[in-house]
């Protein structure tokens, strides 16, 4: 009966801490930096600043008043077209009030500075082509001469869609994060009846023909990189063959790290979440892949994973989140925390140094550091189930991973770069929430790819979209190897 409570006291604790943690996620403040954060934390005063700080005396301005500056960040471009609006005195006004003879003009001064927006302006472009004939060749030849101006293709034959209509419909979806229907809806006070399903056509056709050959020719120079990132989010396709509208599919992002100038981001729609499709995927890479604890990218041949630092940080952080703030001082899951504060530090430090002196200066610092975390993690036993045995036995568990970022100055301390870039496509699911066909979200996938390539690229995603639209029809991009690179987002900065 002891033992059959210890263990009931034990399933009770832990349903306490799960009870806490949901509400501190729902109500409580999202961002893990560390309390003990302030200021730039150097790893030579960490004693000094961890020591008890409310001893210090602390000053008090008398007569003085301190007033905190506000710090402006608004700034608008200097290229941006000016309207000048003029404020005159009316001719009959321009007369002196006292004597009545002429006022002449004096000067002028600029009063204000203001932002005007002007709504989307929508117009009809028609195509007029003129033909031209040989009045000689008419009445002597047979045929008669005809010639007629040439006229580039359209982005879709037989359809109204223009270049901009079809990339402002995708820039409203994946980077605004407005569901098709509400653009319908938007389209429809403008007096414009664009339904949904000619829009939905529109972008799936445009990524079939014009999107998905420069998708695949960055998925083969992402394969040749020798760092990249993994990561993956849930996405509900509706209408799968063979499977319930509930069951989850999945949309798998992968993406070039932080050292290079030509970053590439790509998306692939799969009905799993298995090791076969990241292996399909990646066939062929060789190099370090950084990824977070999921097992399924542990398949792959030739890679070096490369786990994530955040992970194994915020389970202490969840386990930090269920005490209330007098109790978090002397707990182990406060040590553990600062373990990874100190690992995240050096990063810091060394930033901006050269891959080559930042791996040694890491095999300085940041080794005896996880050397030290790694002899405390195994001295712990039966800790039970709890949060805080949770994130020992994940960095027990993911430590031939988590120690991999010191093979190579290029790695990084964590899986961030592709964190961020599923968080993008997550707020997004969040406004369209599902897909109706593999062949939509297969479309979408590539969608979102271009737009994130683009904009880590540099390029605004609305004018680069339309210059592919705009040439790609134009270019025969499907059998020409050197046009296709073309339209590479490094390979168009200086055209749009």
């Amino acid at each position: 009966m002891e033992a059959e409570n210890a263990e009931l006291r034990q399933q009770i604790q832990w349903l306490l801490e799960q009870i806490k943690l949901s509400r501190k996620r729902e109500f409580g403040q999202s961002s893990e930096k560390s309390e003990y954060d302030f200021g730039q934390l150097s790893i030579f005063n960490e004693a000094e600043f961890f020591a008890d700080q409310k001893s210090e005396p602390k000053l008090t301005a008398v007569k003085e008043h301190y007033r905190k500056t506000r710090l402006v960040t608004d700034k608008l471009p200097p290229d941006l077209p000016v309207e000048i609006v003029e404020h005159d005195l009316p001719e009959d006004e321009q007369v002196c009030p006292e004597c009545g003879d002429p006022l002449h003009h004096i000067g002028q001064e600029t009063i204000r500075e203001e932002l005007k927006i002007i709504p989307a302006k929508v117009v009809v472009v028609r195509h007029i082509r003129h033909t031209y004939g040989c009045r000689r060749c008419e009445a002597e030849a047979e045929p008669a001469t005809i010639i007629k101006a040439p006229i580039p293709e359209p982005v879709i034959k037989g359809s109204f869609a223009s270049p901009e209509a079809v990339a402002h419909i995708m820039i409203q979806k994946f980077v605004m994060g407005v569901p098709i229907y509400r653009q319908e809806q938007q389209f429809k006070r403008d007096g414009i009846l664009l339904s949904r399903q000619t829009m939905s056509n529109w972008l799936i056709k445009c990524s079939e023909d014009w999107l998905e050959p420069i998708y695949y020719a960055l998925h083969t120079l992402l394969l040749k990189r020798d760092v990249l990132h993994g990561d993956e989010t849930t996405l509900q396709v509706l209408r799968e063959p063979g499977r319930a509208p509930q069951t989850k599919s999945y949309l798998w992002v992968y993406r070039t790290s932080g050292d290079t100038e030509k970053p590439i981001v790509l998306s692939d729609y799969e009905p799993g979440r298995g090791g076969e499709y990241p292996k399909a995927f990646l066939a062929g890479f060789k190099g370090y892949l950084h990824t977070d604890g999921w097992e399924a990218y542990r398949q792959l041949p030739d890679v070096t994973i490369v786990g994530c630092w955040f992970h194994a940080r915020s389970m202490y952080d969840d386990a930090l989140k269920v005490l209330k703030p007098p109790e978090r001082e002397d707990t182990n899951a406060l040590r553990g925390k600062r373990y990874c504060d100190r690992l995240f530090e050096i990063e810091r430090s060394l930033a901006d140094i050269e891959p080559q002196e930042r791996y040694l200066r890491r095999l300085e610092l940041a080794k005896p550091i996880l050397d030290e975390y790694h002899r405390w993690l195994l001295s712990f036993h039966d800790l039970g189930k709890t949060l805080f045995s949770q994130a020992v036995h994940y960095s027990l568990n993911q430590w031939p991973y988590l120690k991999n970022y010191l093979l190579d100055g290029r790695l990084e301390i964590s899986n961030n770069r592709a964190e961020r870039t599923v968080k993008m496509f997550v707020i997004d699911r969040k406004n369209f929430l599902f897909a109706n066909t593999p062949r939509g979200a297969k479309a979408s996938a590539v969608m979102f790819s271009m737009i994130e390539t683009a904009m880590e690229n540099g390029l605004n995603p609305f004018d680069y979209l339309v210059y592919i639209f705009k040439n790609a029809p134009n270019w025969s991009i499907s059998d020409n190897t050197e046009n296709l690179e073309r339209l590479l987002p490094w390979n168009v900065r200086a055209f749009i």
